[in-house]
C-alpha cells in the first residue's frame, strides 16, 4: 500500500498509473502537480486523483513515490526543482522512454544519481496522450523495464517494482545502454518511419486520394503517427545514437531492395521477405499468441 503518491505531469501514463492503482486499492492518496491546471483538475473530475496543486514543494511533501511524468526534454529542470524537496524516505522514479539521458540528467544535477531513483520504462501506450485517455488496465500483461544503477538502493527498487505489480505489468531488469539501444529498435524507429511515412505521402499531389483508399494495413503501421509530435521529437534527440544506428541499419536494407526491384532481381526480394515473415512469426506467435 502506497500512502501518498505523488505524480508530476498529468498525461496517459501517470493518469493510467493513478487509475489502475487507485482501482486495485494500492494507494490511500494521489496528489498531481504541472505547470498548467487543466489535466489536472480534469483528472480530479476523473475521480484518478484525490488532489492537486501547482506547488511542486506540496505535491512532493510526504509523498512516498514521486513519479516523474514530464516530457523528455524538461526531465532535466524537473530533477532540479526536486533536488531541495526530496528527502531519503522518498522513491523517486520516472516513465521515460530513453534512459542514458535522463541518467546523465541526474548526474549533472546531483553530482551522481540518487540511491532513491529508480530509472523506469512502462512499455505500454497510445496514440492518446491526454489525461482523458487514462484507462487503469494499460499496463496489465505489459513490461515495465527497471534501469537500476550500481548504487540504487535495493528498497527503492523493491518499492517501484510492487507498485508496477500492483498495476498490473511484468517487471523486466536491464542496463540503460541496453535499454536504449533495443527501444531505439522496438519503438523509436518505427514512430519516426511512421511519421516520414505519412509526411512525404501527404506532400504528394495525390495525397487525399491515397489516403482515402487506405487499407487497413496502412491505417495499422500509420497509427503511431498519430502520437505527439513533440514527444517523439524529443525522444529521438534524446536517443540520437542508437537512433541513428539503427536507421543506418534500415537504409542500408532499403537501398538494397530498391536495387533489387531496379534490377528485378526476385531472388534478394523474396529472401528479405521470408527472412522477415520468419522472424516474426516466429517470435511473437509464440510470446504473444493472444495478439500476435
Amino acid at each position: 500500500m502506497i500512502n501518498r503518491l505523488c505524480i508530476i505531469g498529468l498525461g496517459l501514463m501517470g493518469g493510467s498509473l493513478a487509475a489502475a492503482l487507485k482501482q486495485r486499492g494500492a494507494v490511500k492518496h494521489v496528489v498531481a502537480t504541472g505547470r498548467r491546471d487543466v489535466s489536472l483538475k480534469r483528472g480530479l473530475e476523473m475521480g484518478i486523483i484525490d488532489s492537486w496543486t501547482l506547488d511542486l514543494a506540496e505535491a512532493v511533501q510526504g509523498a512516498d513515490i514521486i513519479v516523474i511524468c514530464t516530457p523528455t526534454q524538461v526531465a532535466e529542470q524537473t530533477l532540479a526543482d526536486l533536488k531541495p524537496l526530496l528527502t531519503d524516505d522518498m522513491v523517486l522514479t520516472d516513465v521515460a522512454s530513453v534512459k542514458g539521458n535522463l541518467k546523465a540528467a541526474a548526474e549533472r544535477v546531483f553530482g551522481e544519481a540518487p540511491k532513491n531513483f529508480v530509472l523506469a520504462h512502462p512499455i505500454a501506450g497510445s496514440e492518446k496522450h491526454s489525461v482523458e485517455a487514462s484507462n487503469p488496465d494499460l499496463y496489465v500483461d505489459h513490461r515495465v523495464i527497471l534501469t537500476p544503477l550500481p548504487n540504487t538502493d535495493a528498497s527503492a527498487v523493491e518499492k517501484v517494482a510492487a507498485m508496477w505489480s500492483a498495476a498490473g505489468a511484468d517487471l523486466v531488469h536491464m542496463e540503460v545502454e541496453d535499454h536504449d539501444r533495443v527501444l531505439a529498435a522496438t519503438s523509436h524507429l518505427p514512430h519516426l518511419m511512421a511519421f516520414a511515412l505519412v509526411d512525404a505521402l501527404a506532400q504528394d499531389g495525390a495525397a487525399e486520394e491515397i489516403f482515402k483508399f487506405a487499407a487497413g494495413g496502412f491505417r495499422d503501421f500509420t497509427r503511431i503517427a498519430s502520437s505527439d509530435p513533440k514527444m517523439w521529437h524529443d525522444i529521438c534527440l534524446a536517443n540520437s545514437d542508437a537512433v541513428l544506428e539503427r536507421l543506418n541499419q534500415l537504409t542500408d536494407n532499403i537501398d538494397r531492395l530498391r536495387e533489387a526491384i531496379e534490377t528485378g532481381d526476385g531472388e534478394t526480394l523474396m529472401k528479405s521477405f521470408a527472412n522477415a515473415k520468419h522472424s516474426r512469426d516466429n517470435y511473437f506467435l509464440t510470446q504473444y499468441k493472444h495478439d500476435a
